[in-house]
């Protein structure tokens, strides 16, 4: 029994290491902001997670502000719940570079909250090539208003009265500064769009929240193949220490057959407990000897059938 505890014992222990190692080499995943924009007025709700395939990793979101130090979520500012960072009330404090922590500082993102009365609404993730993109110029103090002028890098691109500017089949080319500009309530900050490398070979729809980019599909193919690994050496481990214990166990239908109880019954009914005798039975398959065909006797044959001499006549006198 100490034995097979002390098996199963070093099953977890091998089983916990391996886990570990695997996921002291996960990838911290793709920082996800929600709504998918880089601008936020003062006093907006925002919600940040590092997830992998749609799944969260609870890995916590870091920042480097442009005033202070870098910390992380919870430290300070936002609401770690163990599955995202929720910052429910936005500052201008609150502006800086975003990421998920792992000691590497990759997937950043850049959100800017200002206390003025334009935003420019544009992704804060990366968009695919080929997709189309649409920008809003929004204004908080009269959102009925929607002209607005957008501008790249500076410079002026055109004028929209609806306040939405679409880019159809973004670019390498179309990557840069943009910004929009209120007529009276004045110009919005600058977001930088990123655009990556189409994965797929005819990206249609248009986006404002864009698909993973190629660098976010390398690393859940990491992380699916590392989870694979996972599954497969556990159950190796779960039948090997199966095995070992079933070997170990008597099978079924092994132990002794009793073909009798006997039960001894001298001294009466107050000779007290009965005494009980045991007998095993081995069943052996005898093979059926054959029977040896019995030598034909042969029939009896009469030559010539005479019949008896009776006793003598005589003469009557």
């Amino acid at each position: 029994m100490e034995k097979d505890f002390n098996t199963h014992s070093v099953f977890l222990c091998v089983s916990v290491l391996f886990i570990s190692r695997v996921a002291a080499g996960q990838s911290p995943g793709s920082l996800i902001v929600r709504p998918n924009r880089s601008q936020f007025f003062e006093y907006e709700s925002v919600s940040l997670s590092c997830e992998v395939q749609g799944g969260s990793t609870g890995r916590r979101v870091e920042r480097n502000p442009t005033s202070g130090k870098l910390t992380e979520c919870g430290d300070g500012w936002g609401r770690f719940d163990g599955t995202n960072c929720i910052i429910s009330s936005t500052k201008s404090t609150d502006s800086g570079v975003y990421w998920c922590g792992s000691g590497k500082h990759k997937n950043t993102v850049n959100i800017t909250v200002t206390d003025g009365h334009v935003i420019l609404e544009s992704p804060a993730l990366p968009v695919t090539e080929g997709f189309n993109v649409t920008l809003k110029c929004r204004n908080k103090t009269n959102p009925s208003d929607l002209t607005a002028d957008f501008y790249k890098n500076g410079t002026f691109i055109r004028t929209e009265t609806t306040g939405e500017m679409t880019i159809p089949a973004v670019s390498q080319s179309d990557e840069g500064l943009y910004s929009c500009r209120h007529s009276e309530l004045g110009r919005s900050p600058e977001s930088w769009m990123t655009v990556t490398a189409a994965t797929s070979s005819n990206p249609t729809s248009s986006t404002s929240s864009p698909p993973p980019s190629s660098s976010s599909s390398l690393l859940i193919l990491l992380s699916v193949s590392g989870l694979a690994g996972v599954s497969v050496f556990l159950i190796i481990l779960l039948v090997l220490f199966c095995y070992r214990k079933k070997k170990k166990e008597k099978c079924p239908g092994t132990g002794p057959v009793y073909s009798e109880v006997a039960f001894n019954t001298k001294g009466g009914a107050s000779a007290g407990p009965r005494d009980v005798t045991y007998g095993q039975l081995e069943i052996r398959t005898k093979k059926k000897k054959k029977e040896k065909p019995l030598p034909l006797e042969p029939d009896d044959v009469y030559t010539s059938v005479r019949p008896a001499a009776g006793p003598s006549k005589k003469g009557r006198v």
